[in-house]
């Protein structure tokens, strides 16, 4: 089933785009994107269309860095009627919260997540399409307005310790220095931003209680109560698990706070299985890592949650009826 994004994911898209020397209307007709995106930000629209209308606009104009220029500019009042809540949260800590806790009414295909332990927080940021393509220009994009949004919170001073990208350097990764700082890292395990929990511990003086409780009641009102489905909270979690071996189905039930009946029960209703949802996040991972050349094979394996390679390069042929290095050989081909 294909997942949504708001419109407003495309903010500053025209401008960057004309910038480039692109005619953004005739990339909108070929993404098969109506042109109202531009100009009515609640619209919801399929979120791999976005996707690949930022790869191939940042293909045809040479710009590898095409998303995060869309998100140097923008501002909380993108994020729509999620800006009225996370506006009145008392500290940054709980604007993060709101964010995580109403991320898929703003994109379906994205997933947050924040860790914090020995005084190091952690906001890690992924999508989910369901189908294979690269998403780094969707990825810097969403990783850029995060940070926009703390720095709205924390001060245009502010930076955060650590930024982090799965995918490989920029050509001129000066963009990236002059928005985030020089703390940003390439070709490591998660996307997302590293800062200290007292970063999270930041008021925000704007807060107001009272407006927070009516924003909240007006969203979920509007919205629904911003529950998940099984397919998404399993997929979600296994996004964060398979990394570390541990993605068992009792494992993802202890992070969904049930035993393993219950999640095979939920996704049952859905029409799938743990073993579906989990065998469609590694193909999508397996197809995006793999195009990565810079990123051993072995390390591709580790990454998606098996114990050793071989057992990766059988999965690998059975699924896509190929050897992982043929298929990275043909890529480097093309």
């Amino acid at each position: 089933m294909s997942t949504l994004v708001r419109s407003a994911s495309l903010t500053n898209y025209a401008e960057v785009a004309r910038a480039a020397g692109l005619d953004p209307l005739a990339f909108l007709a070929n993404a098969e994107l109506d042109p109202a995106c531009l100009h009515n930000p609640d619209l919801l629209v399929p979120s791999e269309a976005v996707r690949d209308l930022l790869e191939a606009s940042a293909l045809a104009c040479g710009m590898d860095n095409f998303g995060l220029r869309m998100a140097e500019t923008r501002l909380l009042s993108n994020l729509g009627v999620v800006a009225l809540v996370a506006r009145e949260e008392p500290t940054v800590r709980r604007v993060v919260r709101a964010l995580i806790r109403y991320k898929h009414l703003l994109n379906e295909a994205a997933y947050a997540k924040l860790d914090e332990a020995q005084g190091i927080a952690v906001i890690r940021e992924e999508l989910f399409f369901g189908h294979a393509g690269s998403s780094r220009q969707a990825t810097e994009l969403l990783v850029g307005v995060m940070f926009r949004i703390l720095t709205f919170f924390l001060g245009p001073a502010w930076n955060p310790s650590r930024v982090c990208f799965a995918h490989p350097p920029p050509r001129d990764p000066v963009l990236h220095y002059r928005m985030f700082g020089y703390s940003v890292d390439f070709k490591q395990d998660f996307n997302g931003l590293v800062c200290t929990t007292r970063d999270m511990d930041a008021p925000n003086p704007l807060a107001d209680p009272v407006m927070a409780r009516y924003s909240r009641q007006l969203l979920e009102a509007t919205a629904g109560s911003g529950s998940m489905g099984a397919v998404d909270s399993v997929r979600h979690t296994l996004l964060v698990l398979l990394p570390s071996g541990e993605c068992s189905i009792d494992r993802v039930a202890q992070q969904l706070g049930v035993d393993r009946r219950t999640v095979h029960r939920r996704l049952m209703r859905e029409g799938t299985t743990f073993s579906e949802v989990m065998n469609t996040v590694r193909r999508e991972l397996a197809a995006r890592y793999t195009e990565d050349h810079a990123r051993p094979l072995t390390q591709v394996a580790e990454l998606l949650g098996f114990s050793a390679l071989s057992a990766f390069s059988r999965w690998y042929k059975q699924q896509f009826g190929e050897v992982a290095g043929q298929r990275r050989r043909a890529i480097r081909r093309t």
